[in-house]
């Protein structure tokens, strides 16, 4: 039997996440553990039974498609952030978003399960999915199974310790206010996002430059400093616009 050459996959469910844009998000689950997300899943498998034995698990592989490059061709070879950006490398060789098919693969925690009316929801700690994901595909993780002791992460190792992040004392404020406001600790979700330093490559070098970054309806401006990440302030997204 000739296989073919393509598939037809169904969405089963939607991500509804803290990251509005794709600047800012951890460029691999668990960098984040403060982030917040819960995927919806849509009709006909928004049904608690598809989930049943689900919650003895920890944590969850995830299957998505990386919808906001659906208008990008995909390249043989692309420039991992981990090389600076000046290094190619072959697109099986990376998680490059740039990829034949735009599928992505995460293992996330899995938090609550749970229905509100009609609508079934999964809770997720740690998870680096833009707001408005669709899902294509949700399996258990097993660590016996997923777990290699003796797996190389090439030209990936484990992640170094970047700058320290910093808070002006506006920001300071600002993150009180909206914590009280919206029982969310926004201030270590910010620290954890900065931490990992989302600037392009050829920005790596230049200091004092404003960038921002989009949480819920808000904006978060920073700027790298010679020994430090400093977190400016807090905009709301009404503000940004005037």
């Amino acid at each position: 039997m000739t296989p073919s050459n393509s598939y037809t996959l169904s969405t089963i469910g939607i991500v509804h996440s803290c990251y509005k844009e794709k600047f800012g998000i951890p460029r691999q689950p668990g960098l984040v553990n403060a982030a917040t997300a819960r995927i919806e899943l849509v009709s006909p498998y928004n049904r608690l039974d598809t989930l049943d034995g689900l919650n003895d698990f920890s944590h969850i592989w995830v299957q998505f498609i990386f919808h906001a490059n659906l208008s990008t061709s995909w390249k043989a070879k692309v420039r991992p952030p981990r090389l600076g950006g000046k290094e190619k490398m072959g697109v099986f060789a990376t998680r490059s978003t740039h990829r034949p098919n735009p599928i992505g693969l995460s293992v996330i925690k899995l938090g609550n399960i749970y229905q509100e009316g009609k609508k079934i929801f999964i809770d997720l700690h740690g998870a680096d999915l833009l707001d408005g994901t669709p899902i294509l595909d949700i399996k258990p993780y097993l660590p016996y199974a997923d777990i290699i002791e003796e797996a190389q992460g090439g030209f990936a190792p484990t992640p170094t310790e970047t700058k320290p992040v910093v808070f002006s004392k506006l920001a300071q404020q600002q993150c009180i206010e909206y914590q009280e406001l919206h029982k969310t600790d926004i201030s270590t979700l910010i620290k954890q996002i900065v931490a990992q330093d989302p600037r392009p490559s050829y920005l790596s070098d230049q200091t004092d430059r404003e960038h921002g970054i989009q949480l819920w309806d808000i904006d978060i401006k920073w700027c790298a400093r010679n020994t430090h990440l400093e977190i400016l302030r807090l905009e709301s997204k009404q503000e940004s616009k005037e």
